[in-house]
């Protein structure tokens, strides 16, 4: 599994006639799903992004996660992540999960993410054309590759 997880003061994302969906301070991850990625990557991926240290403490020190500023999360479905540049100027996806794997795996760990978070994580709509807004509160972006298992 890669994230982009990226702190935010404010996101949204958008899709054909659906209302969007707004978060204010928290965390944009950005979510591709590869096709070996199980309910252990899931897992890690869940506990890292929800616990990671990225906001400022008193001191002004990346010393508090999402969950401890009482923050929000915008989950955007991104198959693009996996991408392959190596070979043309068009990109090849054969990296990233097909459908009918990286849909139920998105959607388990959307429903991780929220019992970490204990409390609703908003998210955008799997296999759709999203517009994805953001302000981006640093800049902090964060690319997170899953640990390997064999």
């Amino acid at each position: 599994m890669r994230v982009i997880v990226q702190r935010v003061l404010s996101a949204s994302v958008a899709s054909g006639d659906e209302s969007a969906v707004h978060i204010g301070p928290g965390l944009l991850v950005l979510s591709g799903i590869a096709p070996a990625d199980d309910q252990a990557a899931l897992g890690w991926m869940c506990r890292k992004v929800v616990n990671l240290r990225i906001f400022d403490d008193e001191a002004g020190r990346m010393n508090r996660s999402v969950k401890d500023i009482g923050g929000e999360i915008l989950l955007v479905s991104q198959f693009t992540l996996y991408s392959d540049v190596s070979s043309g100027n068009r990109p090849g996806f054969s990296g990233a999960a097909g459908y009918d794997i990286a849909k139920p795996l998105f959607e388990k760990f959307h429903q991780m993410v929220q019992q970490e978070m204990e409390r609703p994580v908003a998210t955008g709509w799997y296999g759709e054309h999203m517009q994805v807004a953001l302000v981006n509160d640093g800049p902090v972006t964060l690319i997170i590759d899953s640990p390997t298992r064999s």
